[in-house]
């Protein structure tokens, strides 16, 4: 297994054990199966556990095992505070004791915001004081480090880094996503502050392994190296060195050892040119069918009623090569779970961002069209559902 270290020169595996689907049997997680995986994750080195309040199930299963089989002080918590449900002081006080308990440990290793969308939610958190708590946890050692996990656009992820003094972050990350959500430019900037950067979704939920078209199995199938799809996307990550953990949510054994294989192999720097040109490739077979040509520049931003904009035709892309479910998912995470709307809906047609796209997109008539498709019911309704309980 390779290593890289933490703002405090701690060794962290660069493959974590993302815990949000462990396998399930009548409902519930099959424990016996899920200790089999983490123990093998384990015995090859994987030290870091990435699990949530939120997650059904996976903070309990989690501890149990790590309690039951004593390695819990040899690897590496992760868990979120789920922010969006704290309406006072004392719910984070609350909802922390409730992890301590479901994870039986006394302490968190790495303690994130879940899903912190924007500074104004911060502001919002430490207007209830959690600057205080957080530092009361850290100073009793029940919390070692703090950090947040972010869905949202690069130019908001960079405010939200230079908002607090973070020991670390979590983004989405891929070879299809690297000028979308907090995208390179984000995963450089915390680089360049020195804050280590976990990844999630390195395999885009599953699209970029099993969902793949025809067309980008063909180029992987041809080129003289032979890796797996899952491989490709792993490389290409653990490439860069600004890169300190990659979360994989495995249920198999099979899985396990592969991407612990990967993970034991792959060296920053060891990606050519042509495995460069080979994923580019893919990328064009992946996105033949999108919507518009948006590459995520941002010229077009800041918009005058904070639309959005490179967020949301990712998101409309996504209806197209993903489905209509995962794309509008993605969209709500983005433009309505904030405390200020940065949906398609906002725009009101002033032109400004048109003047400044270098690929000329005809921003208006597409933000129309993607407002069509992604601000169904589902996403009306949970935007109420958000304002109504002031949950950002």
């Amino acid at each position: 297994m390779n290593y890289r270290t933490d703002k405090y020169g701690n060794q962290i595996s660069v493959l974590g054990y993302g815990c949000m689907r462990f396998s399930q049997s009548g409902g519930k997680t099959d424990m016996e199966k899920t200790q089999k995986e983490i123990m093998e994750a384990y015995r090859a080195g994987v030290n870091y556990f990435d699990t949530a309040y939120v997650y059904s199930g996976s903070e309990a299963a989690l501890g149990q095992i790590l309690e039951k089989n004593r390695i819990r002080d040899k690897v590496n918590i992760a868990t979120k505070l789920p922010h969006y449900l704290i309406k006072k002081a004392d719910s984070m006080e609350k909802y922390f004791s409730e992890q301590l308990k479901r994870l039986r440990t006394d302490h968190v290793d790495y303690y994130l915001m879940h899903m912190l969308t924007d500074v104004k939610t911060w502001d919002r958190l430490k207007g209830l004081g959690i600057l205080e708590w957080i530092e009361d946890k850290k100073k009793s050692g029940a919390i070692r480090q703090i950090g947040f996990s972010y869905h949202g656009n690069s130019d908001m992820f960079c405010e939200l880094l230079d908002a607090y003094d973070w020991d670390f972050c979590q983004i989405q990350y891929n070879y299809l996503d690297e000028h979308s959500q907090a995208g390179r430019k984000g995963l450089h900037y915390a680089a360049s502050k020195g804050i280590p950067v976990i990844i999630m979704e390195p395999l885009r939920g599953g699209k970029l392994v099993g969902l793949l078209p025809e067309e980008a199995k063909q180029l992987f199938a041809q080129y003289p190296v032979k890796r797996s799809p899952a491989e490709w996307a792993f490389r290409w990550l653990w490439n860069q060195p600004e890169v300190t953990c990659v979360l994989s949510g495995m249920n198999s054994l099979e899985m396990v050892r592969e991407n612990v294989k990967t993970a034991s192999e792959t060296e920053v720097g060891a990606f050519t040119q042509a495995d460069e040109k080979l994923l580019k490739d893919v990328i064009a077979a992946i996105n033949a069918k999108v919507k518009v040509g948006c590459t995520g520049c941002r010229y077009c931003m800041p918009c005058p009623k904070n639309v959005d904009i490179p967020g949301t035709f990712a998101a409309y892309n996504r209806r197209y090569t993903d489905g209509k479910r995962t794309a509008v998912m993605e969209y709500f995470m983005c433009t309505a779970l904030r405390k200020d709307s940065s949906a398609a809906s906002n725009c009101i047609e002033c032109g400004k961002c048109e003047k400044h796209c270098p690929q000329h997109i005809e921003i208006r008539r597409e933000l129309k069209n993607a407002r069509k498709e992604l601000e169904g019911p589902f996403y009306r309704l949970g935007r109420k559902a958000v304002q109504f309980f002031k949950l950002y």
